[in-house]
């Protein structure tokens, strides 16, 4: 891939920052195409001068992106959004979206493409986030065969909007959420003078299936190398599944906080995301709701991680490293005057 030229749309987030940085590793000149070039500047260090590129594109808009394929030999397709605003709406970003970049890239003679889609795509789902993820990767099926689609569970590392946003919460609520824990408490058995206690719980919510920012990163730089990955779909995920209780207890644990554990249903879950919704970086949506009513594990029915070379990173292994900081600030002994 020397010299090559390799557009990454949507390169300045929080996985293209490591997809830039293997790219520029193998000598690639890299654009790092996106809506403001200039959050794209940060990245320049990582390359040699001229080596890395910001540029302006949304792939919305089918020109902008036409220029940005324009003498490249592949392209990555990185761009994704959580929530919609104004017209920055799932349709547009990722159905849409995915369309204008497979469609240029095909016309543009572009040799490879790494289309990044979700593991939770389903065209029946009741999410529209979901929803729209399928008809992204049909998009891009139809308009270029050979690409390689990836589709990762929730993706986790040190700049991750998952653990942190979990951690920065315990830092000041007394209580952390189990989303999808059931209505009504269940009795189970029990050790100790009652033969019973209440179990809060249930299933600890739905199973959540995180992988490491890093694996995927390798798994992009996998499709754009090997011939085996031509035209496939990858699930991406790590090597264990949790429930959302677990996940709140790894995140605890790994800030060194105590906070309770609070079921939470998800027609309660429901309600607050209407009113959390609005707030300029919403905490909880309304779909993200739906499409937590829905496990998100892999299948087992497509070609993973092992498929491509990789062995997936345990969240134990990485979580509590970033998430150091959270942790309140210990008293040593008085210094000596």
């Amino acid at each position: 891939m020397h010299r090559d030229v390799v557009t990454v749309f949507g390169g300045s987030g929080f996985l293209g920052r490591h997809v830039v940085r293997r790219l520029s590793q193998e000598g690639a000149i890299v654009r790092v195409a996106g809506r403001d070039p200039e959050r794209a500047m940060f990245l320049k260090p990582l390359g040699d001068v001229g080596q890395i590129v910001p540029w302006a594109a949304d792939v919305s808009d089918a020109a902008t992106v036409e220029r940005a394929l324009s003498g490249a030999s592949a392209a990555v397709n990185l761009v994704g959004i959580l929530f919609e605003r104004g017209r920055r709406t799932f349709a547009r970003v990722h159905a849409e979206g995915a369309g204008n970049v497979a469609r240029a890239a095909a016309a543009a003679g572009v040799k490879r493409l790494v289309h990044v889609s979700a593991l939770g795509a389903d065209a029946n789902s009741e999410s529209d986030y979901a929803r729209s993820k399928a008809e992204g990767e049909s998009r891009v099926r139809a308009a270029f065969p050979q690409a390689a689609i990836l589709r990762p569970s929730v993706i986790f590392g040190p700049e991750d909007d998952f653990f942190n946003r979990f951690a920065a919460l315990a830092r000041f609520s007394p209580v952390l959420p189990v989303i999808g824990a059931p209505t009504f408490p269940s009795f189970r058995r029990a050790e100790g003078a009652l033969p019973f206690a209440l179990d809060f719980f249930g299933a600890g919510g739905p199973k959540l299936q995180p992988v490491y920012v890093g694996d995927v990163a390798d798994a992009v730089m996998a499709c754009l190398k090997r011939a085996d990955a031509l035209g496939r779909t990858f699930e991406l995920a790590g090597p264990r599944a949790y429930s959302f209780k677990e996940i709140m207890t790894m995140t605890l644990k790994a800030a060194g906080r105590r906070r309770l554990l609070v079921p939470l249903p998800f027609w309660v879950a429901e309600l607050e995301a209407m009113v959390l919704q609005w707030l300029p970086k919403p905490l909880l949506t309304p779909d993200q709701v739906r499409l937590l009513k829905t496990d998100n594990v892999a299948s087992g029915t497509a070609p993973g991680l092992a498929a491509l070379g990789i062995a997936p990173t345990p969240a134990e292994a990485v979580v509590p490293g970033y998430l150091a900081r959270f942790r309140p600030p210990t008293r040593g002994p008085s210094a000596a005057i």
